[in-house]
């Protein structure tokens, strides 16, 4: 019998798929690659295959899991194995320069971004950009790593040759034009298969640093998840959702091979749209999906499901 394969390195983001699965009498296995080898000249089982493995899994101490990985999709790839979120997905999910390159090739906007390495380019960087306000981040990111906002060169040329400044994983540091949003909140679109679920949306008035899964603890930021119902939730999905820059989403997942994702923007004061971040392991809000009746892991299962060869 054919199986769906995980590919993952958090069980924490994982077991809430594996629950649908269960749910649907699917049959599954979980393939935790923090460590392993590749058998490069045995042919992978038969099944198809979903990738989740994040960029920010060094955070987690599985810093090779992402290059064991890619060798893992390389194999599968080359047998012909159904392969969702590929070796192009995880490129994506680990370069935000491969992310806002694809997007401007499919007419999205992006902040104004310069890429640098080396704490004195950083500050250079800077001032190339000429923003009164910006921010910088981590190319290799996940859960808002390296975000932070500065006023001024001065305060960021502190941060570079302080013992604070975060070095970023693969070394390189995006410094990035700072869109202020009027109302403080982004707006977070999931996709799977390929097509839009939902949007949600998502207050951004206690800092950069959003994550939207389950159980979710950034420096000293938690996710609103377990606690007790908020007036004015951090997590709202919206209702009937519409906007042009869906199909400019849909055909930028398609021209890439992505199958499941999330994709974030920005409206400035003049209501214009800046996409900043695609996230190909997406996680969901609980609480908001209950208040609306929408399941994203419940879709995923469903799709991964209809893609089995033998069914149960």
């Amino acid at each position: 019998m054919e199986k769906i394969y995980i590919i993952h390195e958090n069980e924490e983001w994982t077991v809430h798929l594996t629950k649908r699965l269960e749910e649907l009498q699917l049959p599954y296995e979980e393939w935790h690659l923090d460590e392993g080898t590749v058998p490069l000249n045995e042919a992978p089982p038969e099944g198809i295959f979903y990738n989740r493995m994040s960029a920010s899994s060094h955070t987690r101490d599985h810093r090779f899991a992402p290059e064991l990985t890619s060798a893992v999709l390389t194999w599968l790839e080359h047998h012909g194995r159904t392969v969702f979120n590929g070796s192009r997905a995880l490129q994506l999910e680990l370069s935000k320069v491969v992310q806002y390159s694809e997007l401007e090739k499919h007419g999205v906007r992006t902040p104004t971004t310069i890429a640098a390495v080396g704490r004195k380019q950083i500050v250079e960087a800077a001032k190339k950009l000429g923003h009164e306000s910006f921010i910088t981040k981590h190319n290799r990111a996940g859960k808002g790593l390296g975000v932070q906002l500065f006023n001024s060169i001065e305060s960021l040329e502190a941060y570079v040759n302080s013992p604070a400044f975060e070095e970023p994983v693969d070394g390189i540091t995006l410094i990035q034009q700072y869109i202020k949003s009027p109302e403080s909140y982004i707006t977070r679109c999931e996709f799977v298969g390929g097509k839009f679920l939902y949007a949600v949306k998502v207050d951004t008035s206690e800092g950069f640093e959003l994550c939207p899964a389950d159980a979710c603890q950034i420096g000293d930021l938690f996710c609103p998840v377990g606690e007790e119902v908020e007036e004015k939730p951090k997590f709202q999905i919206i209702e009937d959702f519409h906007d042009p820059i869906i199909e400019k989403y849909e055909a930028v997942l398609k021209s890439n091979n992505i199958n499941v994702a999330g994709i974030e923007f920005i409206r400035d004061s003049d209501g214009e749209i800046y996409t900043y971040d695609i996230n190909t392991n997406t996680n969901y809000n609980s609480d908001a999906e209950q208040k609306a009746g929408k399941y994203g892991m419940l879709e995923l299962a469903k799709f991964l499901g209809k893609h089995l060869k033998v069914q149960v």
